[in-house]
């Protein structure tokens, strides 16, 4: 069956031109056609559409997508730009569209896209999540490993891992995995790409699970830029509904600016020494001074012995905030990611897994 569309454009010339593209195929009909949100949103009903093809180049229409939402709950809606801008797809994401596409487009592009969004998971923006560690050897990349699979394998939606370590990252490693593009090309390229193109940087790991890969070189580091990292990151947002980026230990420009734009980030430390705690409480103290209100960041202590509530509270005392996760020690479990056999079974008996899925869950419930 065609979809039954509306398109919403003010460039006249534009909306003919995507108006005669739709009604070339057997997959579209078109409606009719609006040149404001505002003229749009009471008479569409009449036509029971199914699909929205609305300008967000228009600040105005852009407002209105949460109305369209509410109005039309069943049908799906597309944002439609002229350039790709990460924040307007952002804003687009959050007022309910499912995605967005680049005009003029042919309507085989418009299918393209219904199927790349709808794979995507639940219709909201995607829960940006990093992983960041004030020093190295902290078991920052193995949690970030596990979380994402068993994200993936409890909600059923897409889920990537991007592997920032630029330097030392061991993400591909853990998944016996050769991949033929990383985050340097992604990043090199990012101001040519669409969700479309950008899809097959990554590496599938497993069903609904993929990997954007570190570089195989430390040098090749340098030539990632902050500000294009994180655009490859929100894009990865329009593709992914959850995005794990796995960042270098220690402040840099790039930890800085991808933390920024996290919904939430995990302080990742290893107790060893005792010095550790240190370091998490100097940590913590930069986070809240910047004053991220949208932004949640928690403590996250691995290879805790004894693992007891006793413990948490303890080290809590002496750090100053709360331990929000503890993590056991598992010698198998790291057997496991240094073979490369990761993503081939999990052991779920174990402690370790159990808290690991533990926090998998209250991640899952705040993306909700």
């Amino acid at each position: 069956m065609a979809y039954r569309v509306i398109v919403i454009e003010d460039n006249q010339d534009l909306m003919e031109d995507m108006v005669m593209t739709l009604r070339r195929s057997p997959d579209f009909e078109v409606s009719s056609t609006y040149k404001t949100a505002n003229a749009a949103i009471g008479p569409a009903a009449m036509f029971n559409p199914n699909l929205f093809l609305i300008n967000i180049d228009n600040e105005e229409t852009l407002n209105a997508l949460p109305a369209f939402v509410d109005m039309f709950p069943g049908a799906y809606i597309l944002g439609t730009m002229i350039q790709w801008d990460p924040l307007k797809a952002q804003e687009a994401l959050e007022g309910g569209a499912m995605g967005c596409i680049l005009k003029p487009f042919s309507a085989k592009e418009v299918l393209e896209y219904l199927q790349l969004y709808s794979m995507r998971g639940k219709r909201k923006p995607a829960k940006l999540i990093s992983f960041f560690s004030p020093k190295g050897r902290s078991g920052r990349t193995t949690l970030a490993a596990l979380l994402a699979l068993l994200i993936g394998e409890k909600t059923k939606e897409r889920v990537a891992l991007i592997d920032a370590d630029l330097q030392f990252g061991d993400l591909p490693i853990f998944f016996d995995l050769d991949p033929k593009r990383t985050v340097v090309d992604a990043t090199q390229d990012v101001k040519l790409l669409t969700p479309m193109t950008f899809a097959p940087y990554f590496s599938e790991i497993k069903k609904g699970v993929s990997l954007l890969s570190s570089p195989d070189r430390p040098e090749y580091a340098e030539l990632v830029s902050p500000e294009n990292l994180v655009e490859v990151v929100m894009m990865t947002g329009n593709i992914f509904r959850y995005v794990l980026i796995d960042l270098p230990a220690g402040f840099n420009p790039l930890s800085l600016n991808v933390c920024r734009i996290s919904d939430l980030v995990f302080v990742t430390t290893m107790i060893n020494s005792g010095f550790e705690i240190k370091h998490v409480k100097k940590t913590m103290e930069m986070f809240e001074a910047q004053k991220d209100l949208k932004r949640s960041v928690k403590t996250v202590f691995t290879r805790v012995n004894p693992f007891t509530e006793e413990e948490r509270l303890k080290i809590s005392l002496n750090l100053g905030y709360p331990v929000d996760v503890m993590i056991p020690n598992e010698y198998r479990m790291i057997s496991i990611a240094n073979s490369g056999r990761l993503s081939q079974g999990l052991p779920a008996d174990t402690l370790l897994m159990k808290s690991i899925s533990d926090m998998a869950d209250k991640v899952i419930a705040e993306g909700r």
